[in-house]
């Protein structure tokens, strides 16, 4: 049994959960969420808390098990809070800004970059070197915030490129003279 699947969900003031014909709908400020639950699983909502439960042993079902815990979790808390991702932008004379609904950024190709975001996130220029990505599907904010940081991944050596806000970056040694090699 999956250590995570047992564990409940709490329902926040102002949020809705339902489950019916394999589809669960959760409701709340900021919207509406619904994922199709496959598998032996079952979705209960009592007393404020919602209940994941294996219908039987199988492997594929414990690991669907905690999984749709996790998914439930996260559709709850997007509804009633939301996701922000936020990315910065490093290099010389790079930046970005908002022009309607597109997202442009110039970060030293020959050309302008346009990203339009799909339904459901928001993107906004905090700063020129910043952008935040928000919206109520946690899998969504994600997947946005890394197809932005692929258009120009950080490189070792400068340590230019689009990273998420607090990211590490490694800095590799860069080439030596060779000076004192016979």
């Amino acid at each position: 049994m999956s250590r995570i699947g047992k564990m409940s969900i709490a329902i926040p003031a102002g949020v809705t959960v339902e489950f019916k014909d394999s589809v669960v709908t959760v409701k709340g400020g900021k919207g509406t969420l619904t994922r199709k639950v496959e598998g032996n699983i079952d979705v209960k909502c009592e007393d404020g808390h919602v209940h994941v439960l294996a219908l039987d042993e199988e492997k594929e079902t414990n690991a669907r098990h905690g999984l749709y815990r996790a998914l439930i979790a996260g559709m709850v808390k997007g509804v009633s809070e939301g996701y922000t991702k936020n990315l910065e932008i490093k290099g010389v004379g790079w930046k970005s800004q908002m022009q309607g609904n597109k997202l442009v950024l110039n970060v030293g190709f020959s050309h302008p970059v346009e990203f339009t975001a799909p339904a459901g996130v928001t993107l906004a220029c905090v700063s020129p070197t910043e952008v935040s990505v928000s919206g109520i599907d946690k899998v969504v904010v994600g997947q946005v915030a890394a197809d932005l940081r692929a258009i120009r991944v950080p490189e070792p050596y400068h340590g230019y490129g689009i990273r998420y806000k607090g990211e590490h970056v490694e800095h590799k040694e860069g080439k030596t003279s060779g000076k004192g090699k016979k």
